[in-house]
Order: structure tokens, then sequence, then C-alpha cells
């Protein structure tokens, strides 16, 4: 099972675009690869799982178990012929002081080779005490090479080849120009969407071939085949459903994406078909028993979605005669009364009796920590304490809200819908800025699902009259 961690001294130092072209480089060799990604992230995982082929899987130490994550790993990565794990900021960066969650950590968690990716802009003879030091703060963890990235022409490379040779026994396994050609275009949270970027696949192309040609990839196998082999048991335990007797609704269209495929597999497990709504284009909704809309950029899209006021009006009439509905983020955006962004509104489906206005300054950002509330439509009876670990980055807030609206948590952590609460409820509709995980602490998809097959006998079919 080989697999190695792709870690930076810092971040935007070029490991996404590093590993990005690494996963095109060695799928063009025929190889299977399986993508993952440390931390909570939705964008990073869409660009690396298409360039891979395999969906990426994200590894969080702060919502996930130890063994979970080696679970997850071993388990996604036993068919593959490699595996790529991206870090996320730098080597030794994270929560806490004793670095307990960050890359170094997962690093020797799973037994896995450390590529360094290393911004060498400015950089000649100082990069040896960097990657000694490196070296040095942890010698349990295994930086076995260097990936020297932003280089300003072959003398440059000549230089730092000579210093990193002289000084250290670290090898040097890749040396990447600068080259414009490689950025992907960012947005507020970061890499643009690979599934709404027009040139994904041909970008995603360049970069795995220019990688290809500066990286030394059978070097890169070599170490990755060096990791210790992981246990691949599955990271759940839940039973899958004997037939799938659940058709729930997706929203999945350019403004909305933002899916962890763990959930979507869980999701399915409990029982769910998922039937795909395009919230831009389809009119009508189909036959499902329940609705799920993910986070994204409804903002960029807010045009379109006013213009579709029939799938709008379907929505809201659908979530008004109690169709089970869960919505995160771009989802709560979607169904408020309105969103405001750069001088424009548009009117949105109108069944959060709230205004959502865009900022330029991040409203709620990071990890969050929720406690239920009594008014949690789909609560867990074995769940004791009612924590629940997850996460939000919005840039939006959401105003004009009744102050009578009730709310399925407490916040604890975070932002939420106003600093202290987060997941309006109304009817069968639980709406957040967090972002839930699906983890062994916190089955929520098995909830849902099991909250959407309670109820869906007491609904009308969407479109259908009340009886």
């Amino acid at each position: 099972m080989a697999h190695l961690l792709i870690s930076a001294a810092h971040k935007s130092s070029g490991k996404t675009t590093v590993t990005l072209g690494l996963c095109a480089a060695l799928r063009a060799q025929n190889l299977q690869i399986q993508p993952f990604k440390k931390g909570p992230d939705y964008i990073d995982p869409m660009w690396l799982g298409q360039a891979a082929g395999n969906p990426c899987h994200n590894l969080d130490f702060y919502t996930m178990q130890p063994d979970e994550i080696q679970a997850t790993v071993g388990y996604y990565s036993a068919q593959a012929d490699l595996a790529l794990i991206e870090g996320n900021k730098g080597l030794y960066d994270g929560l806490d002081l004793d670095g307990s969650n960050s890359n170094a950590a997962l690093a020797k968690l799973l037994k896995a080779p450390v590529i360094l990716v290393i911004d060498a802009r400015g950089m000649t003879r100082g990069i040896a005490p960097l990657i000694l030091g490196y070296q040095a703060f942890d010698p349990d963890v295994n930086i076995a090479g260097v990936i020297l990235n932003q280089l300003g022409g072959s003398r440059h490379e000549s230089k730092l080849r000579a210093v990193i040779e002289h000084y250290t026994d670290v090898p040097v396994v890749g040396a990447v120009a600068r080259e414009d050609s490689l950025e992907i275009v960012e947005r507020h949270l970061g890499l643009i969407p690979s599934n709404e970027h027009e040139a994904a696949v041909a970008r995603i192309q360049h970069i795995g071939e220019t990688i290809g040609r500066q990286v030394d990839l059978a070097r890169i196998r070599a170490i990755a085949a060096s990791a210790d082999k992981l246990p691949d048991t599955p990271p759940f335990n839940i039973p899958t459903a004997s037939e799938k007797n659940i058709r729930l609704g997706i929203a999945r269209d350019e403004a909305f994406g933002f899916y962890y495929p763990d959930d979507l597999a869980a999701l399915e497990r409990a029982g769910a078909e998922l039937i795909s709504i395009n919230m831009l284009r389809d009119s009508i909704l189909p036959d499902i028993d329940g609705l799920f809309i993910g986070g994204g950029f409804p903002e960029t899209c807010m045009d379109e979605l006013a213009a579709n006021q029939r799938l709008r009006n379907a929505i809201r009439n659908a979530i008004e005669s109690g169709l089970p509905t869960y919505a995160e983020c771009g989802g709560l955006m979607y169904l408020a009364r309105s969103l405001y962004w750069n001088g424009k509104r548009a009117e949105m489906v109108g069944v959060i009796p709230g205004d959502i206005e865009m900022h330029p300054r991040p409203q709620g950002r990071g990890y969050v920590r929720l406690e239920e509330t009594d008014a949690m439509p789909w609560p867990d009876s074995a769940d004791t304490d009612k924590q629940v670990a997850a996460h939000e980055f919005h840039y939006s807030g959401l105003t004009n809200l009744d102050p009578q609206a009730r709310f399925a948590f407490k916040v604890l952590r975070g932002a939420g819908i106003d600093g202290q609460h987060d997941g309006f409820v109304y009817k069968n509709l639980l709406a957040c800025y967090t972002h839930q995980r699906d983890t062994r602490h916190h089955r929520w998809a098995a909830r849902f699902v099991a909250f959407v097959r309670q109820h869906q006998f007491k609904t009308a079919k969407p479109g259908q009259p009340q009886g």
C-alpha cells in the first residue's frame, strides 16, 4: 500500500498545484491514484479527485479519531497503486502547541514519508538550514525528499541542488520552474471549484504534463512504496440498507457542489438513492422523499437561480408541505428571501424569513463546536453529549431573521447564524452555516435518512395535492 504525504514549509508554497500535477502525471502512467486531503476543504479535493480519477477523501483530526483516519486511508487505498495525501498549511503548523493535529502528526500516524514542497523564490544557501531545521525539529518525521518550486531558472536550480547536496542528506526529487500557466484562478474560498471551471480538464492535463517533466516520478513511486502497510478495514460500521427505499434529491450544479464523498456514501448506505437536481436549469422537482442542498457559490449564479422561479416556487411549496430538507451554507443562502452581493439583489426561495448579505471578509471561518438543542428535528437518542465537531467558512450573513426563530444548535465555538445559534428549524427543514461530517462520533447521514423515511408517507409528493 504505497503512500506518501506532500507538505510544505509554509502555506501558499504551491503544494496543491504540485499534488494535482502528480495525480495527473501518475494517472497518465496508467496507475490507480487515490488522493486524500488533510483538513476541512471542498475545493482542493474537487481538483485532486478530477486529476486522479478517484474521489478525494478528507482526513481531519478535529472531526475524526486517529484510528478512523488510518482506516480511511487504508480502506480507500487498498486497490490503488499509490495514495497521495496533501497536507494543509505548513508541515508543523496546527491548532495545538504540541502539534497533535499538524501535518507532521498525520505523517507519523500514517507512517507516511514526507515530500516537502519549498517555495524557493529568493533562496540560495539559506535553503540548507531550513531543511535541516525541519528535520531536526521532529526526527520521527521522515522527510524523504524535497520538491523545489517557483524556480527562477536553471542557474537558480543548480545552486540550490548543490547547496542541498552539500549540507543535507535529503534528495531533491523535483524542481518546478515558475510558470504562470500553472496558477489556478483563486476566489474568496480558495481555488475555483473544478466543476465550475470551463477549462478544468485541459488545465489539469497541462499541470500534469508540466509537473511530470520536472519531478522524478520513479523516485516518488519508490518513496511511496517504502511506507508501512495500513489496515484496510472499513472506517464505518453501519450496516448497508438492504434496499435504497428513500429518494433523496441533491443539488448538484455550478452553484452547489460542496459534498464530502464519505457523506454521500453514508447516505447511500443508510438507504438513500441520490437524485441530482440542477437548481439553475431544472424547472420541476423530481419525485423525491427528501432534499439536501449543500454548499457552494450561489452568489455567483444568483441571477440564474432567481430566474428559475418555477423551481424556487416548487421547493418553497414542498418545504411548506413538510418535505424533509437539509441545507448547508450555500443551501441556507438559497432558501432565504433574497441575496445581496456587489450592489445587486436577487430573490431566492423565501422559505427562511431572512435576507443574505455578502461581506468582504469572512463572517465565520474554521472549526466549530455545536450543542444540539431540543429543536433538533432529527436527534440521536444514543448521542449522550449532543456535541458536534464540524466547520464553517462563509462570507455571507443572514439578516432580518425573526427573533423568535428556532435553532437546532447552540454555538460553543464558531459563528453560526448569529454568533450564538446555528441550524434554523422550520417544519421539517434544517438549514445551517455549519458543514457537518459523517464520522464515527457523528452519524448525521443515517439520522437524516431515518428522519426522511419517518416522514415520507406523511408528506405529499412535490407537485401532488395534499390529501
